[in-house]
Formats: structure tokens, C-alpha cells, sequence
């Protein structure tokens, strides 16, 4: 299992689109090097971002 992915390949395991894989990692900080993007970064960065614009459930 890799976990360096193109673009096109984590958007293809993650279920979006290219484009928006490629400006979630301009807006979380996740760097593309030299055209690879490590997954288990962006998944862990995406679902922080997700867990912080939700409200607290009391």
C-alpha cells in the first residue's frame, strides 16, 4: 500500500475530485513533493479541519 499518492490517485481512493485535493492541500498546509502528496497526512489534516467547523455537541 503506498502512501505517497499523485493527486489523481488520492483523490481516486478518498472519493473527490483532483482539483480538490490539490486546494485542500493549499488551504491545509499539505505539501504536494515533487507531485506525490503523503495520505496519511492529508487525511489526518482533512478530518481536523472537518472536526474544528463542527459545533460542539453538549
Amino acid at each position: 500500500m503506498a502512501i505517497h499518492l499523485t493527486p489523481t490517485e488520492l483523490a481516486r481512493e478518498i472519493g473527490m475530485h483532483r482539483r480538490e485535493v490539490i486546494t485542500r492541500c493549499m488551504q491545509l498546509g499539505v505539501p504536494i513533493f515533487q507531485g506525490r502528496i503523503d495520505k496519511t497526512l492529508f487525511v489526518t489534516s482533512l478530518r481536523d479541519s472537518q472536526r474544528r467547523r463542527e459545533p460542539l455537541k453538549v
